[in-house]
């Protein structure tokens, strides 16, 4: 059987300043690692012999249909702005339409671009096994995100600080690649006719009966808003928010030193490169509203009255920390059990995670343990809980079913980083058992399972990771 991807490209069809067309790089000797059977059948996608898939997955040989190339765009890098990102060592294949939705085929690690800023344009095994297990996770935790297909080894080594390491390419699937830096790019060059182009390509793709650039800005916001309040109630921390790494479609992308927290602590940051904590896990709610006043910078010169706009779009980003707030109160509310929070409901949510901060409470398990009556065991000193305790179950005689609620709300298993970092270290030995048993459970994260309680337990002090890392 040979694989079979139906392209339905548009985005090579925009003039050609908006990308360089470029083959991926050959590699020496690709090999699969994983597939992605239940995706491949979602996007319409035949599945080829495993050579095959090899050899296309990492960029060795194109599919039929495919029109490669790679992505220009800009951005602001930790407060700094570069008018000339891109994708430095990605290559868009092309496009599936399936069901009204179009996706992305994106090779990542795929060589060198014009866009590669002096990198090598690879990734090493790290970082894919992260990515691919991270996001496969968040997308059964019910988040927006990118996804994975297939991970490839190329038979090649690529060189990191730390010396020569297995090279490694992932094919990243999501409903567009089109960043906040993408229109960035534009309004930097002050190109008016790119600009409108690429509004009228969004819209079009993801956002149909959106009609002017204001409403654009509104709906983007809106989903930003949903999408961080959703991180945050899961313990998530991106790492890198910079506006290269904001998307149109709202999806969580680019796993780069991304990480879950053990402990909760709000100010929490695992990247390496983060060395101020401009993203911090609470950081991340204020985080997201200066990407989307960096957008509403970027529309600006498609409105007629550009000082009216201005006064209108500051307005609007203005009013987004609220929108924020209300969508991390929803969702905070839900895991304590109550179906729709009110701002009443406030001092109950904030006096547990004050509580959980004094006593290194672990943020998974202890939000997991409230619908099993367990909680007060994640405390150093339990009567901490069970002063919070006594006004909860008071506020929980008012709900139909907050057991229910909370389990829904609250996965019993996270991809938490101790068992990522020794899933990385084992499969550098050539074994990918813990890998694809990642997978398996993370699959199905909200469900206990007696074979995988090694994989809710909070990491030992020698396990403990410090630092996540890029894989550039």
């Amino acid at each position: 059987m040979t694989l079979q991807i139906p392209f339905d490209n548009s985005y090579s069809r925009l003039p050609e300043r908006f990308y360089t067309r470029q083959d991926p790089a050959p590699v020496k000797a690709p090999s699969l690692i994983a597939f992605n059977q239940a995706l491949a059948q979602h996007l319409g996608i035949t599945p080829g012999s495993e050579e095959e898939m090899a050899q296309i997955f990492s960029g060795n040989a194109l599919p039929d249909g495919a029109d490669p190339l790679a992505q220009a765009y800009a951005g602001h890098q930790f407060g700094g702005f570069s008018p000339q990102l891109g994708d430095g060592r990605a290559n868009l294949l092309g496009e599936v339409a399936r069901n009204g939705d179009r996706f992305d085929i994106q090779l990542k690690g795929s060589g060198p671009t014009p866009y590669s800023r002096m990198g090598d344009g690879r990734a090493w095994l790290g970082p894919v096994l992260r990515e691919y297990v991270l996001s496969e996770a968040m997308h059964a935790l019910g988040v927006p995100t990118s996804r994975a297909l297939a991970a490839t080894l190329t038979g090649e080594q690529v060189f990191r600080e730390t010396g020569a390491l297995p090279g490694a390419v992932l094919t990243r699937v999501a409903r567009s690649h089109i960043r906040v830096g993408t229109f960035q790019f534009f309004a930097a060059r002050r190109d008016i006719a790119g600009l409108k182009d690429l509004f009228e390509y969004v819209v079009d793709r993801h956002y149909p009966d959106v009609a002017g650039p204001h409403k654009l800005l509104q709906a983007v916001m809106a989903r930003q808003a949903e999408l961080v309040a959703q991180w945050m109630s899961l313990g998530f921390i991106h790492g890198v928010m910079n506006t290269d790494n904001t998307t149109l479609s709202g999806e969580t992308i680019d796993y780069g030193p991304c990480a879950f927290m053990d402990t909760y602590q709000p100010d929490t940051v695992f990247s390496s490169i983060d060395m101020h904590g401009r993203y911090a896990f609470a950081n991340q709610a204020n985080v997201i509203v200066w990407n989307m006043a960096q957008l509403a910078t970027a529309l600006v010169p498609l409105m007629p009255d550009q000082d009216e706009a201005v006064e209108e779009f500051t307005k609007t980003v203005h009013a987004m920390p609220e929108q924020v707030h209300i969508a991390w109160r929803k969702r905070f509310g839900q895991k304590i059990g109550l179906a729709d929070a009110s701002v009443e409901d406030e001092p109950l949510i904030v006096s547990l995670l004050d509580k959980m901060a004094a006593n290194r409470a672990d943020f998974t398990n202890t939000f997991r343990a409230l619908s099993d009556g367990k909680a007060r065991d994640q405390f150093l000193d339990p009567g901490d809980f069970d002063t919070w305790e006594t006004e909860w179950s008071r506020r929980l005689e008012q709900e139909q079913d907050p057991a229910s609620s909370m389990k829904e709300a609250n996965p019993v298993y996270i991809p938490r980083n101790h068992r990522v970092e020794q899933m990385i270290q084992t499969a550098l030995s050539g074994d990918f058992a813990p890998f694809h048993r990642m997978l398996d459970v993370l699959s199905d994260p909200y469900q206990p399972r007696d074979d995988a309680r090694d994989l809710a337990r909070p990491p030992e002090p020698s396990e403990v990771v410090q630092q996540t890392f890029c894989g550039t």
